[in-house]
């Protein structure tokens, strides 16, 4: 697997060739505790789908890149959204992308798009987190008894060469007292590319309630709720997703200037 260097850190990541030369590069931003290696076969499925070539990377903390130095601060999306992507997609030539994020890697995405003054054809996002909820910090905090008893460390292990920095990078932030205020609903209407929401009715970290605000922010926000779906649409309903996926971009591409 290649690696480079942004803001100061090695970061694993991989390509994935789509079929359309013409097409903008996608960018996948994965979850609080994911990886490139957790994403699976799913960024090929999504290539082979849509015609694009996909990119996905492990960030800082995260599968076989580098480990947290440092725990995160309650401003860590903004860092990555508004540092390290922007020299990662220099870096590998990635301009004009399409960001797809999941959980907070989509709360990631809806940042560079509104703050990173910087050209994004457009940005999809699964189960994405725009405020912080009780009730997903509650299922955090399960994870956290899940971890402990070891069953979890274990399953996560296998996609994380340090997992104690991916698990704990990722719950001690979320569960710190300061992280309750987290929130990005100001920034969404500065977001002018085209936007795809998808969540899963069960979710088991947040409620419809993030849609229902990120369309206030974006109105023009495309929504899709999937039934039988939880935190990870592109897992439990991959076929919707990546039909919902291709009509979003052949629509929004052939339209937005």
């Amino acid at each position: 697997m290649p690696f480079l260097s942004a803001n100061g850190h090695r970061l694993e990541y991989a390509w994935y060739a789509g079929a359309r030369s013409d097409a903008p590069p996608m960018v996948m931003l994965h979850q609080g505790l994911g990886s490139l290696a957790l994403w699976k076969d799913f960024p090929q499925q999504l290539a082979t789908a849509t015609g694009h070539r996909v990119l996905a990377y492990s960030r800082l903390g995260h599968g076989k890149s580098d480990p947290l130095a440092r725990p995160h601060g309650v401003d860590f999306m903004h860092v990555e959204a508004l540092e390290t992507l922007p020299q990662l997609l220099d870096s590998l030539g990635a301009h004009n992308p399409v960001l797809f994020g999941h959980s907070e890697g989509g709360s990631m995405a809806l940042i560079h798009a509104a703050r990173a003054h910087r050209s994004v054809a457009g940005v999809v996002v699964l189960a994405p987190h725009v405020f912080v909820e009780r009730y997903g910090l509650d299922s955090i905090a399960a994870a956290r008894g899940a971890y402990l008893d070891g069953e979890l460390r274990a399953k996560l292990a296998r996609y994380h060469d340090d997992v104690e920095s991916a698990f704990w990078g990722w719950n001690d932030i979320w569960l710190h007292p300061d992280f309750i205020t987290w929130n990005i609903e100001a920034l969404l209407p500065e977001i002018v590319c085209p936007v795809l929401a998808i969540q899963g009715v069960d979710d088991e970290y947040g409620t419809m309630e993030q849609l229902d605000r990120l369309e206030r922010g974006v109105p023009g926000a495309r929504r899709l709720e999937l039934a039988a779906c939880g935190h990870s649409p592109h897992r439990d309903q991959p076929d919707a997703v990546l039909a919902a996926v291709t009509g979003f971009l052949e629509h929004s591409l052939r339209t937005f200037p």
